[in-house]
């Protein structure tokens, strides 16, 4: 598993409790060890997480140890981003990109006032 420090690594018994549970926001790297494009977003998924800790929770979630969890939200690819507010997924990106693009596409996630 690619650890960055800031994240927290979810599995199948954690999920319910640290991400569909969580009252704030929370960001699931859906990842594996194998996906280099994942080892290249882990490192700006760890500053969000220090960055933006008071306003969204940044996790991830092995596909190859939790399987059961990858088909239920229908995860095709690595790395694929999935927003969950409230126990709901409400955002999904698929493939790495900048910190300041992720960030922008985040914005209404991350800024109550543009929901």
């Amino acid at each position: 598993m690619i650890r960055t420090a800031g994240l927290t690594e979810v599995t199948e018994e954690t999920f319910e409790a640290e991400v569909l549970g969580s009252a704030l926001p929370v960001l699931v790297q859906f990842t594996a060890d194998w996906c280099g494009p994942c080892r290249q977003l882990a490192p700006v998924l760890g500053e969000i997480a220090r960055e933006e800790a008071d306003r969204i929770r940044v996790v991830q979630l092995d596909v190859d140890r939790a399987p059961g969890i990858t088909v239920r939200y229908g995860v095709l690819a690595t790395p694929t981003l999935m927003v969950f507010r409230t126990g709901e997924p409400v955002k999904s990106l698929v493939g790495a990109r900048p910190k300041r693009k992720l960030l922008q596409e985040l914005a209404d996630v991350l800024d109550p006032a543009r929901r």
